[in-house]
């Protein structure tokens, strides 16, 4: 028995050694033009298959995936930060990734084969010597689940149904026309603001009204030096986002100034709203908290900072945003990465986090529908729904 654990060891060890010599000869090529030998290849992808398993066995799953916003969110991202590589229903994939070694799966035809928390996980984390980046903004956890909901529904889309979602109301084959999407702005600048505006347009369009599905939030009316901080904020990385993070890194000073402009000038939609007026407690509940905060859990008054005196339509300070009129479940969303620390790292952040630190998920749900149905100031707190 020792001599047969003994010749085991060598034997071991002696692989070992070999298998460090051949790597230090460089015999083996590691150019992306030559393929991996099918039981290397065959040992990388059994790998890769169990680790994602395994890690992503604890992945706890959101309770609706079939969200359309969440989805249109997951389209929005994917056509800049996948599609180049894993291709899309309307396009193959950039013939660049065709030499990638290993080369990206053209996910159309591959996502059936794994499991919603399995693609939320390599979202998130990536995976390594694959090309496959892990998601910018580590501290928004939420966001790759908008990328999975998006994959889950890949399979079969068709192109039409792809560009509906990815491009929003921009023209069918993905590009805007660049006089609608100047509006008044002329002179030098105009040109060139109409082509970056091609791209926030598909997801927040061409007014800054975002769309009814709540999947974007509505930029028309904002004041222009919050726009133009937010943006910022997000090409620096001091703004958690990893799909605006992306776009915004992207742009200088000049274009930042210019979108805040264009957009702060644009005039806001009426809401409308697809459900119930919901329960007047909550509503109630919800002025309170806005108006006067709850002192005994330490929380603040929104109207402290997001309201103007005798115009609620613009904050007291034009680095706050307003909030009237916005979609609930963006408001909602937004105070709870506050409340979890992982909104950003602004200069006002650490004012946001003591705000809403000891807000419960009711008074949060409050705050937001009683904000999303006020108008131009006036409270749609009375069964109104923003279409008469």
């Amino acid at each position: 028995m020792r001599r047969t654990l003994t010749t085991l060891a060598l034997a071991a060890v002696a692989a070992g050694i070999g298998g460090l010599l051949f790597a230090w000869s460089g015999l083996y090529s590691v150019a992306a033009t030559k393929e991996h030998w099918t039981p290397v290849e065959m040992f990388f992808e059994m790998a890769m298959r169990s680790s994602v398993e395994t890690h992503a066995a604890f992945v706890e799953e959101p309770p609706d995936l079939n969200d359309p916003a969440l989805i249109r969110r997951g389209a929005g991202h994917y056509e800049d930060g996948c599609a180049p590589c894993h291709g899309a229903p309307d396009a193959p994939r950039n013939p660049i990734s065709r030499h990638m070694m290993p080369e990206p799966p053209y996910l159309p035809n591959q996502v059936a084969d794994w499991k919603p928390r399995e693609l939320y996980w390599i979202t998130l984390n990536g995976i390594k010597y694959a090309g496959m980046p892990a998601w910018p903004a580590q501290q928004r956890k939420d966001e790759p689940w908008a990328v999975t909901a998006f994959l889950l529904r890949l399979k079969g889309m068709s192109a039409e149904e792809y560009r509906g979602l990815a491009f929003g109301g921009t023209q069918p084959d993905g590009r805007a026309r660049v006089a609608d999407l100047t509006g008044p702005v002329s002179g030098p600048e105009t040109g060139r603001l109409g082509e970056t505006l091609q791209d926030c347009a598909r997801c927040h369009g061409r007014d800054g009204n975002g769309g009814a599905d709540g999947a974007f939030p509505r930029l028309a009316g904002q004041s222009a030096d919050y726009l133009f901080e937010t943006l910022r904020a997000y090409a620096q990385g001091n703004r958690f986002s990893g799909i605006m993070q992306p776009v915004a890194a992207g742009l200088d000073e000049e274009a930042i100034r210019a979108l805040a402009d264009h957009y702060a000038a644009q005039k806001p939609a009426m809401p409308s709203f697809a459900a119930a007026v919901p329960d007047p407690k909550l509503l109630e509940l919800g002025r309170r908290i806005a108006e006067s905060g709850d002192p005994g859990r330490g929380v603040a008054a929104c109207s402290g900072c997001h309201e103007g005196a005798g115009d609620s339509r613009h904050a007291r300070d034009p680095r706050y945003p307003t909030l009237d009129g916005l979609h609930a479940s963006y408001i909602a969303g937004q105070l709870r990465l506050w409340r979890d620390e992982a909104r950003g790292n602004t200069a006002l952040s650490r004012i946001m986090e003591a705000a809403v630190r000891r807000m419960t998920d009711e008074q949060i749900d409050a705050v937001a529908e009683y904000y999303s149905r006020r108008a131009h100031g006036d409270a749609m707190v009375n069964g109104d729904d923003g279409k008469s």
